[in-house]
């Protein structure tokens, strides 16, 4: 059935200025658009997955990397608010950068954004696969692993083909389940099974060495703030799907942070306090600490119930990551800046998704999924790369920001910083070059070399083919949307 196309005239007519025709369905309303952010960022997925590592590595003051990495991403967060009120194109962080710098920059930052997103589908649907097994009593092989990361990645896809309406629904249902969700598990073992005080969150323990410094231990155990702290950015990858964006979408990105981030600091915290050994867990005697405090508090029945929570959690975040992965695809392909481009930014006439696209967001995901059943090493050194791909492509962009303000652009959209925006900018550069050089530094000196530098090798092998194929190919060429004109364009007398 043939859906109505929905629009706006003022938003469409914004879109036009910029050069800029939309054939996507304003569906998405502001809330709908936060849960989109939610689900991605998506609290349960970060926690439940690093948990276990990030307090044998840092002990229980670990949980305030959270605090580091959520207001450091909040300044990101106000910088791409500034950027996507003046530019509210789908894609996100490409035309933004486009517009922001130029082409060939923006051609890189896309690149290495679309391949972390890529490598981050594929790393949360496996992720997903302890916790259906634990839910259904299958064992954890690496075939049913595989197998299920497929199932959830072919879902997702079946999802997002069905159009924005169903996507934001999806993404609202996924909010409402792992909020509730973390709130009731984290507010009962608050209640019931708290063995730890308060002090012990400030506490180290036997992370710190005896005459060293516990620093090394806590930026190693950081990887849980990082990890969990972004996901706002996929609010702006809709920007056509959603009416009013400038004022919309800074606000559901400041929500995410919000409301994301501290959800975050709950759960993990309801989870320490009631982790009855800490140093056992620190020395390795006890190495799943996660799975022993939520069978400890609720059953087996009842930790099912908690593992059928989370695979929502994780089943809405492959759906929003595939989502926003797609708009980029999208937004790429509409400038001719990739192989395929004509297909890939095709809008279907029924469901107004770039169908195409969608298609290439599971495929790509799926066969990195794959190729962790034959080489696990490999996908290891692939998915390391997810983590910091998006930091660089965050960087990027607000570099790009900063960058412009220096060329005279004074951001005029329905969202502004004001005289406080440059100070901003530069505070957000400085956390985000500190963040990538955190995240690179080796975690393991013990290890073989390739596994210590794999994120490096990875953030090196796709910057490296995306300059190869640009000095080839020149793909910049394409397209006739603008670029590098923000500071051309001369500040709004209102809406």
């Amino acid at each position: 059935m043939d859906h109505s196309h929905i629009s706006s005239p003022e938003d469409d007519a914004r879109l036009e200025a910029l050069g800029v025709k939309s054939d996507f369905d304003r569906s998405m309303s502001m809330l709908e658009n936060f849960a989109l952010g939610f689900t991605y960022l998506s609290p349960v997925v970060g926690v439940y997955t690093l948990f276990d590592s990030s307090l044998q590595t840092g002990g229980s003051p670990m949980i305030w990397s959270y605090v580091i990495a959520g207001l450091g991403q909040f300044l990101v967060a106000l910088i791409f608010g500034e950027v996507v009120s003046q530019f509210p194109i789908s894609g996100g962080i490409y035309p933004w950068a486009r517009r922001l710098v130029g082409r060939k920059w923006s051609w890189v930052t896309a690149w290495v954004y679309v391949w972390a997103l890529f490598t981050t589908i594929a790393a949360v649907a496996t992720g997903a696969a302890p916790f259906l097994a634990l839910l259904t009593g299958a064992p954890s092989t690496p075939f049913i692993t595989t197998a299920i990361a497929l199932a959830l990645i072919i879902f997702s896809t079946a999802c997002n083909l069905a159009g924005t309406k169903l996507l934001a629904r999806v993404a609202m249902f996924g909010f409402v389940c792992e909020l509730v969700g973390a709130l009731f598990v984290g507010g009962y073992l608050l209640v019931f099974h708290r063995v730890n005080s308060l002090g012990s969150l400030l506490d180290p323990m036997n992370a710190a060495p005896v005459n060293g410094s516990y620093l090394p231990a806590f930026l190693a155990a950081s990887l849980l703030g990082l990890f969990s702290c972004y996901g706002f950015e996929a609010c702006g990858d809709v920007a056509e799907e959603i009416p009013n964006p400038g004022k919309q979408i800074p606000k559901a990105m400041r929500m995410t942070i919000y409301i994301g981030v501290g959800a975050s600091i709950f759960a993990c915290a309801a989870l320490l306090l009631a982790v009855p050994n800490i140093p056992a867990v620190i020395s390795g005697e006890t190495p799943n600490a996660l799975s022993d405090v939520l069978l400890n508090a609720f059953g087996s029945t009842g930790t099912k119930g908690v593992a059928a929570i989370v695979m929502v959690s994780f089943m809405s975040c492959v759906l929003s990551l595939q989502a926003a992965v797609s708009r980029l695809i999208y937004s790429f392909s509409r400038d001719r800046m990739i192989p395929g481009a004509k297909a890939l930014s095709r809008i279907s006439p029924h469901s107004h998704v770039p169908t195409t696209a969608l298609f290439v967001a599971g495929l790509v995901p799926s066969a990195i999924a794959v190729l962790g059943f034959f080489a696990a090493d490999a996908l290891t050194t692939i998915v390391s790369f997810a983590v910091v791909g998006i930091y660089v492509a965050f960087q990027m962009v607000v570099a790009g920001a900063l960058y412009a303000r220096f060329r005279g652009w004074k951001p005029s959209g329905d969202f502004t910083l004001g005289r406080w925006g440059t100070a901003i900018n530069i505070a957000a550069l400085i956390y985000g070059v500190l963040a990538i050089i955190n995240i690179l530094w080796p975690r393991t000196p013990d290890a073989a070399w390739y596994i210590n530098y794999s994120m490096l090798i990875g953030l090196v092998v796709v910057v490296v083919s995306a300059l190869l194929y640009l000095a080839v190919c020149r793909p910049h060429l394409r397209g006739t949307t603008g670029y590098a004109d923000a500071w051309l364009i001369s500040p709004r007398k209102g809406r």
